[in-house]
């Protein structure tokens, strides 16, 4: 064999199924973590990806590997985001983080989130994991009220799971509308990016002055 045909070879080459599980579960894991702690990772979009590739895999229970994975690193980046904002809510000169989330959490946005807080209790983190936008501000009220970690665990597990399910149905539904794997991460992007811009766009058109 020429070097032409081992080059050849080791770009054609597939990684089996075994070893993208290996390196995919850790690194959806990491994403996910740290998407959670700092948003700038599309974490949805992370997720739906992952589905439509798990969809094409023959190993078992590579759709529940993905579930489990995302819904765990999303639980845990909360909890270590939510632990890192009582440090700043109990303390004089509050922290870094704590300003952090202040940042991302407009006041329109955390005023009504204190109000749907304080009618419907736990149900709104639920809620708020699935409306995009929405998790930042909810969770920013439960510091300002004081919420022990333990409460707020209790509201964010099912939030994370329901997220975690969400946007897997959204890759599973994206996966089964085209044969090749790449065709259906593309469109599992296109649709979570879709569905993440889509409310603030609504939201600037209701606001806009009628012409006359």
């Amino acid at each position: 064999m020429n070097w032409l045909d081992a080059a050849t070879t080791s770009v054609t080459s597939i990684p089996t199924e075994p070893t993208q599980q290996a390196f995919g579960y850790p690194s959806l894991f990491l994403l996910v973590l740290i998407g959670a702690l700092v948003p700038v990772v599309p974490t949805g979009a992370l997720v739906s990806s992952a589905a439509v590739v798990a969809m094409h895999q023959t190993l078992p229970f590579s759709m529940l590997m993905v579930f489990a994975t995302a819904s765990l690193a999303a639980f845990c980046g909360d909890m270590a985001l939510y632990w890192l904002g009582r440090r700043g809510v109990g303390s004089k000169n509050g922290s870094r983080w704590l300003e952090a989330i202040r940042s991302r959490a407009p006041e329109d946005r955390l005023e009504q989130a204190q109000d749907k807080l304080a009618e419907h209790d736990v149900a709104v983190l639920v809620l708020s994991r699935l409306v995009p936008a929405g998790r930042i501000p909810v969770m920013l009220a439960c510091l300002l009220a004081e919420w022990p970690l333990r409460r707020f665990a209790r509201g964010n597990l099912p939030a994370c799971l329901a997220w975690a399910v969400t946007y897997q149905l959204i890759g599973v539904l994206s996966g089964a509308l085209f044969s090749k794997p790449w065709e259906g991460v593309a469109a599992a992007i296109a649709l979570t990016v879709l569905v993440s811009v889509a409310p603030g766009v609504w939201r600037r058109f209701r606001g806009r002055p009628a012409k006359a």
